[in-house]
């Protein structure tokens, strides 16, 4: 070996070593590594910063932006309503789950249907009588194996699609990756819900100390067109058990009910009393799609959704020319105070405050030590220790904060969904997909049009745009991309092929074959998958080229391995998501992760033999 190989190992080495060390964040080691590989000579100045342009970062990003699209406007919510079941036993449900997960992450970012999901896994394992810890890792599982299915599914995907091009072989189509990665993801599925999930151990959650506000009361309006019209309120109540919300009150031409009677039907413009915490509001303002009553008739966004808000404070017909007109989507947040004892708003009620008029804010829901209010929201004096959720302007808001003497105690995200925005939001995210799958345009500039149609139809709030993205992913990429071809232009990745392939392989490619996915699947058990995906494309490229055969067959190898990081909670964002919801231990991953694991190599290797041959 010369003196630059030896340089670009030795900042692999350390590069890896603090990998596992885990003292610093991923992204600035990938930047270190790049930035020794400059200084040594190894990646050109000029060059440096070049993987920020690689197409497989611009597509990792625009994907990041079109799954907040799908969250924003409730369309994963709906589709979770529509196919998992509510009665069924724990083999339905965890087949269910971990088929939705699996199928969303094939289309959007597995880290964002994970995230979707999870709240739903724990109302599950409740439901199951299980731990949230047992439903939550095949969740993170399944969401993982549902990446391996298509370009878009996962990063290291489009890392290897990247390799092949920069090799003249052209990209990947975005369903190249599906003949093995849905045979793989269906094997590992039914395992873990027949059998896996039995291997979690069964841990109390560390999230004991998760801020809780309590139950909410608050008041939604029936539509005309509602599914709820004609119901009776024990109907009502049936339909949204999951989400553990109840009706306390009916408001029906202005005359309040309290505690009424679950035989009474529902008619259009009846405003129902519900208790629920914030995150119950969207599923039972979906399910029928019923508005919060305070949200009735001023144009205001949040996260996607025109919502509108009614005036209850009598203003003027100046006053409410100027509330009707609408508010930029990017000002609007969800907050919610606390009143302190010596609020100005002790004793005072939302109209008296005339919050609409004089702030600009709404009032949506009070919590109020569990008790139902016994006035209209509008009319309720509010008392010390209320805790209100408010909606409006951020700088409407601290006013209000800073005038009145509330505590903010957080931002909270309130997701109400918009079918229309859901059906637009989809078929941004379809559309380019069918581009990208018919070959009309590459895969980053579709899913970057993509960003441009979200941005100007508003299902993506321009403020989210860049929050969306998950930029330590995008750093690391960009920075390993240049170390990685500084691999292969030193000859170094090689060097290494070749001692895999005399000394491991000996010179047998179905060997070989095993031996790199084998190796990739170790690497990213210990190291993000992103990162070991770049580091092992140049080598699988080299033992392909060492031994006279398709090197697709590798490349492949190295997309299934770089996925399969089951073992600890390192390796992929979803397994280290899921590490103090479900109380876990660093050594409790393998005792599911490892027969999993197994099974992939089983299943994986035959298929590469029959779909990519050698």
């Amino acid at each position: 070996m010369n003196a630059d190989q030896l340089l670009i190992f030795a900042i692999l080495a350390a590069t890896m070593g603090l990998f596992l060390w885990g003292r610093f964040r991923h992204d600035v080691v990938a930047l270190a590594a790049l930035m020794a590989s400059v200084l040594a000579g190894l990646v050109p100045a000029d060059l440096a910063f070049a993987g920020f342009g690689h197409p497989a970062v611009i597509t990792v990003a625009c994907v990041l932006v079109l799954s907040r699209g799908l969250q924003n406007t409730g369309a994963v919510d709906w589709l979770a309503r529509v196919m998992l079941p509510r009665d069924a036993g724990r083999l339905t449900s965890m087949l269910a789950l971990m088929g939705l997960g699996a199928a969303l992450s094939g289309f959007m970012n597995n880290v964002g249907a994970m995230a979707l999901l999870m709240p739903i896994a724990v109302q599950l394992a409740d439901r199951l009588d299980l731990t949230a810890g047992q439903v939550l890792m095949p969740l993170a599982y399944g969401t993982i194996l549902g990446g391996m299915t298509t370009l878009i599914g996962t990063p290291p995907n489009l890392i290897v699609s990247g390799f092949r091009a920069e090799a003249g072989l052209g990209h990947f189509a975005i369903f190249d990756f599906a003949p093995i990665g849905v045979a793989v993801a269906l094997a590992g599925i039914v395992f873990v819900a027949l059998l896996g999930w039995r291997l979690v151990p069964a841990r109390t959650s560390a999230a004991g100390d998760k801020f809780h506000t309590g139950a909410y009361f608050t008041e939604m309006r029936v539509p005309d067109d509602s599914k709820a019209v004609g119901l009776t309120l024990r109907a009502f109540e049936r339909e949204i058990e999951d989400s553990e919300a109840q009706i306390v009150g009916l408001v029906r031409n202005e005359v309040s009910m309290t505690a009424p009677h679950g035989g009474r039907r529902i008619r259009a413009d009846d405003i129902l009393v519900l208790e629920a915490d914030v995150e119950a509001l969207a599923e039972a303002l979906s399910v029928f799609d019923i508005e919060l009553e305070d949200l009735k008739t001023a144009a205001l966004e949040n996260g996607g959704k025109t919502i509108e808000a009614t005036d209850h404070e009598g203003a003027d017909d100046k006053d409410k020319d100027e509330e009707s007109k609408p508010k930029p989507a990017d000002e609007i947040v969800l907050r919610e105070l606390a009143v302190l004892p010596g609020s100005t708003i002790v004793g005072r009620s939302a109209q008296d405050l005339q919050l609409r008029t004089r702030y600009g804010i709404n009032l949506l829901a009070v919590s109020r030590a569990g008790h139902p209010p016994r006035s209209r929201l509008r009319t309720l004096d509010l008392k010390s220790g209320d805790l209100l959720m408010v909606q409006g302007a951020a700088d409407a808001v601290t006013g209000f904060v800073n005038d009145t003497g509330c505590v903010p105690l957080g931002e909270r995200e309130l997701r109400i969904p918009d079918k229309r925005m859901a059906v637009i939001a989809g078929a941004i995210m379809l559309g380019s997909i069918a581009t990208v799958t018919f070959g009309l345009l590459p895969a980053a500039v579709a899913f970057a049009l993509g960003v441009l149609a979200s941005m100007v139809l508003r299902t993506v709030p321009p403020r989210q745009i860049y929050t969306a993205i998950d930029w330590p992913v995008i750093v690391l990429l960009a920075a390993l991309i240049p170390v990685a071809g500084a691999m292969q232009s030193t000859g170094a990745a090689d060097v290494l092929a070749q001692f895999l392939v005399d000394t491991i392989a000996r010179g047998n490619p179905i060997a070989a074959l095993s031996v790199i996915l084998i190796t990739t699947m170790g690497l990213s058990a210990v190291m993000n998958n992103v990162a070991t995906a770049a580091v092992l494309c140049p080598i699988a490229l080299g033992i392909s080229a060492s031994l006279g055969v398709n090197p697709d067959s590798f490349l492949m190898a190295v997309a299934i391995g770089a996925s399969c990081a089951f073992l600890t909670p390192i390796g992929h964002q979803n397994t280290a998501l899921i590490l103090g919801p479900g109380g876990f231990r660093f050594g409790d991953y393998w005792k599911l992760g490892l027969p999993l694991e197994i099974i992939v190599v089983a299943i994986s290797v035959p298929l590469l033999l029959v779909v990519w041959p050698l």
